[in-house]
């Protein structure tokens, strides 16, 4: 692989051609025997195949399977307009269909028999809450056949849009081991539930208060406010997708600014949590981003044994990625290293018009290096992004440059919120001689003519990278689906979906599938030349990533969840009325 300097030298010429802006009580004692008890589980999937029990598959977070035979072609069928029954006979291989909410954000996961996926209360499956109730819903399907088992509900919280906005419901998914899962719901809780919910005729404890205890309830095992208990404010929704180490659970918190987008309400509340998986007891926190948070905190996080040293990675609300000692360090966190992922000249404005970003997209880690895009509130449309490929064996600061001013050129400037580097200021960026970059994207002049076209722009991107047999892909809000060399991190083709994509890519049976907020799934071929194998509309938008589990291909769309299988013949129960 090429070195940080070759590549920072060739950034410095395409800068110069074409600008382009571009405590608690803790119980530390056992957090040891946690990490030791923790198999090694970097690039591996650690679960049966006939599971995806958490966003990306595995705490890496790189959403790829060695699943074969899962079908490249497919029709959903067609809907009543009236009674919105599903019409099997109009699909092909399409297992089941379950009716999801009108707006459907959450990824799916597989796991334990049942598929959850987070959305709004939009079917009303639960009588003591119509749909003209809105929640947020984790809901529950048996994977035989698309029946509804089970709800969580989540009531809107009464502060309104600036910490619950109306109709998004659940926008995560969820981690599920056995018997267990945990998610974070729309009111800014962590949560931890049976996944047979009442089913099994028991109430799992130590909570027990639910509202209802019928079958399609959900069962609440442990639940943190962290509202309540720990500050928190997030700004508009509350979404991480957890992922754990032994019994260690790692949150992001969400905790953003007001409606006003200026001012943080709760600026000393943390970022970044780490529970007993178990009890949900607070074992470490941290606030790295503190008043420097440009907007929301939305990113979720990712683990992995990297230089013999267990690494949580958590993407900051001020657009610097995080790496602690998943172990902490006497009750509280222990940073390992942080790296800034705008250049130091850009700046953050409201209304969209800001060059500078904060991170939506997971880091995936792969082969021992880490992989970051910068993004915003689809919200507040598109512009610029950059993508980084990091080494984790650094440690401090190992951002590509330094802010520093030129009366004292030695001082790294104090990290600032919407700024790093002000030129009317005597302020200039220098180069970081502990730079853990290995190569950075913000695009490529393919056609040579000194400035960065539509089609060779790395722009904003919700999505995360995915990585298998030394390419990488990732979507991003322009509708750009990229193909990299992940060893070089130069383009090898892009593809113009012509819709904005809020999700990523999931490759799989040497083929890779993206989705669009028209509705299309494009299907690729796994291959250093683009080779489009064909679009399927899914009748709605497409907010949500594709993952599989066993032979199956699972494609949430904004209302509802298939199942795709090849040859399969539709499940008699699988009516979405």
């Amino acid at each position: 692989m090429k070195s940080f300097f070759e590549f920072k030298m060739v950034h410095a010429i395409l800068i110069a051609v074409f600008p382009i802006g571009i405590a608690f009580t803790l119980i530390m004692p056992q957090i040891d025997f946690l990490i030791a008890a923790a198999p090694s589980i970097q690039g591996k999937k650690s679960l049966s195949a006939e599971e995806w029990n958490q966003w990306g598959g595995s705490p890496v977070r790189n959403n790829t399977s060695d699943a074969t035979g899962i079908p490249s072609e497919w029709s959903p069928g067609a809907f009543d307009l009236d009674t919105g029954e599903w019409k099997s006979d109009s699909s092909s291989n399409v297992a089941w269909v379950a009716a999801l909410g009108s707006q459907t954000y959450g990824n799916p996961v597989v796991a334990s028999g049942k598929a959850f996926v987070g959305s709004n209360n939009g079917k009303g499956y639960i009588k003591r809450y119509p749909s003209s109730v809105d929640l947020g819903c984790l809901l529950a399907f048996d994977i035989k056949d698309g029946s509804f088992l089970w709800q969580d509900s989540s009531e809107k919280l009464p502060t309104g849009r600036v910490h619950d906005w109306p109709l998004q419901g659940i926008c995560c998914a969820p981690l599920v081991e056995g018997d267990r899962l945990w998610y974070v719901s729309s009111r800014g809780e962590v949560k931890c539930l049976d996944t047979e919910g009442f089913r099994d005729g028991e109430n799992d404890g130590p909570f027990t208060k639910e509202k209802a205890s019928d079958e399609v309830e959900a069962d609440t095992v442990w639940v943190l406010d962290m509202m309540k208990e720990l500050g928190i404010s997030q700004h508009n929704m509350c979404s991480c997708s957890v992922t754990a180490a032994g019994d260690m659970l790692f949150v992001n918190t969400s905790n953003g600014v007001d409606e006003g987008h200026i001012n943080l309400p709760s600026p000393s509340a943390p970022s970044f949590l780490c529970l007993d998986k178990k009890t949900g007891a607070i074992l470490w926190t941290d606030g790295s981003p503190g008043t420097n948070v440009l907007h929301g905190q939305w990113s979720s996080p990712s683990y992995a044994e990297l230089g013999g040293v267990p690494q949580v990675l958590f993407g900051g609300g001020d657009g610097w990625l995080y790496s602690f000692d998943a172990r902490g360090e006497n009750g509280a966190s222990k940073l390992l290293w942080k790296f800034d992922c705008n250049p130091k000249e850009s700046k953050y404005t409201l209304g969209g018009r800001a060059d500078r970003n904060h991170i939506i997209g997971t880091p995936v880690i792969d082969k021992g290096f880490v992989y970051i895009a910068v993004g915003e509130d689809p919200e507040h449309g598109e512009g610029v992004g950059h993508l980084w490929c990091i080494d984790p064996s650094k440690r401090g600061d190992t951002s590509p440059e330094l802010a520093v001013s030129l009366k004292d050129p030695k001082t790294p400037l104090p990290h600032r919120r919407n700024q790093a580097v002000i030129k009317e200021q005597g302020e200039v960026a220098r180069p970081n001689p502990n730079s853990a970059a290995v190569w950075h994207y913000p695009g490529f002049d393919t056609n040579k003519n000194g400035k960065l076209e539509f089609e060779e722009t790395m722009h904003r991107t919700c999505g995360t990278v995915v990585i298998k047999d030394d390419l990488l892909f990732v979507a991003d809000f322009s509708g750009l689906f990229h193909c990299l060399d992940v060893k070089t991190g130069k383009p090898l083709w892009t593809h113009d979906m012509l819709a904005a994509s809020w999700g990523s890519s999931l490759v799989v049976d040497g083929r890779v599938y993206i989705g669009d907020e028209d509705g299309d799934i494009c299907v690729f071929e796994l291959s250093r030349e683009k080779k489009m194998l064909g679009e399927i509309n899914m009748l709605n938008s497409v907010y949500s990533t594709p993952i599989v589990a066993g032979k199956t291909l699972y494609i949430a769309n904004k209302s509802h969840l298939f199942a795709i299988r090849e040859g399969a013949t539709p499940a008699k129960a699988s009516v979405a009325k």
